[in-house]
């Protein structure tokens, strides 16, 4: 007689079912991913199993390092790094766990930096009397290139898009990827609905750069960084095109009905000190006005299965903007960002914004 099935609570059995593919296609390895959530029962055990996992990686790095092998311990870092982040990424109930897993997430990822293929920078962009901290990398072989600015969600950071700057690279791209208030290392800083304002003092960065071409920036935004990239697009005028990929329309529209855990991210990073508050700010970020003041290419991208944010949001944002280089391609079998099939859409805005920055 076999041994009845662990118990598994709501929020474990909620995580695997909505960022599985999430966790996969941005760098967990799908051993480790089926290793340690088959270890979790419970939530609270969410954010140390997944450092166990890290740990894993961070000793095969340590190893690596004693044969002399730079691209073996970049590989393993980044890995670690990953790991790190998806065990806090939405984890809330332990906030020293939280802290010291966003810590290693940081730590690993810039000890990997100059073992990356191309290497990376790690950068400080001038933003409100702080500094905004970012990797730019750089294409080998190309003279000033343009730039890709990639801008994180809610709940995603710099280091987990490692497995997308890469497409820009092959392209001839150099990529920026940074920590906007409420991302990850900039969580001191609240959410900024105005996001122009952000994307403003990157740009101002890249321009006073003489190793990338400033003046050709394209931008593309994850989950709510579509939102924050579509509103960078109506604003900032010195962006040449725009794409998001799962962005909302109006956040505060979905806002109460969104996962427990998904409005508890946005009550930290908004630094609200109650749900309510948060619900109030999450209505700031509507492209109500914004959408009909985007007069450059962009993209919208959007899976139908999104369970997040209704395909109805993405085509409100389409509809409504004016230039006549706006596409939207709308992926029937696609779920939130299309994390299920990022071999789809990831090579088509790379290729995207390549042809509009002329890469």
């Amino acid at each position: 007689m076999n041994e009845a099935s662990p118990v598994v609570d709501k929020n474990v059995r909620d995580a695997i079912a909505h960022w599985a593919p999430r966790l996969i296609a941005n760098g967990i390895d799908y051993n480790d991913f089926q290793a340690t959530t088959a270890r979790i029962t419970r939530w609270r055990d969410w954010s140390a199993e997944w450092s166990r996992t890290a740990e894993k990686h961070e000793q095969l790095a340590r190893e690596a390092e004693a044969r002399g092998s730079l691209p073996s311990a970049a590989e393993a870092l980044v890995r670690a790094a990953i790991c790190h982040h998806f065990g806090k990424f939405v984890f809330f109930d332990d906030m020293e766990q939280y802290a010291r897993a966003n810590a290693a997430t940081a730590a690993n990822y810039r000890k990997a930096l100059a073992g990356l293929s191309p290497p990376a920078e790690a950068v400080g962009i001038p933003y409100q009397g702080t500094l905004l901290p970012g990797y730019l990398r750089r294409p080998d072989g190309v003279v000033r290139p343009p730039v890709a600015l990639i801008i994180c969600g809610l709940d995603s950071v710099k280091e987990e898009m490692n497995s997308f700057e890469p497409l820009f690279h092959a392209r001839g791209m150099a990529t920026l990827t940074f920590d906007g208030p409420g991302q990850g290392e900039s969580e001191t800083l609240p959410i900024e609905p105005a996001f122009e304002k952000v994307v403003g003092a990157v740009i101002d960065f890249l321009e006073a750069r003489d190793d990338v071409d400033g003046r050709r920036v394209g931008t593309i935004g994850i989950s709510l960084g579509g939102y924050y990239a579509a509103r960078a697009a109506a604003y900032e005028k010195r962006l040449i095109c725009g794409a998001a990929s799962g962005g909302p329309y109006d956040f505060g529209e979905e806002f109460r009905t969104m996962p427990l855990i998904s409005r508890q991210a946005f009550t930290l990073r908004s630094h609200s000190p109650d749900e309510e508050t948060a619900a109030a700010r999450a209505a700031e970020l509507t492209l109500r006005e914004a959408a009909r003041a985007i007069d450059m290419p962009f993209m919208v991208i959007f899976g139908e299965k999104d369970r997040l944010i209704p395909k109805e949001q993405a085509e409100r944002l389409f509809a409504e903007i004016p230039h006549p280089g706006k596409e939207l391609r709308m992926f029937p079998e696609g779920n939130h960002v299309c994390n299920n099939m990022p071999f789809a859409w990831r090579p088509l805005v790379a290729d995207w914004i390549g042809a509009h920055l002329k890469a």
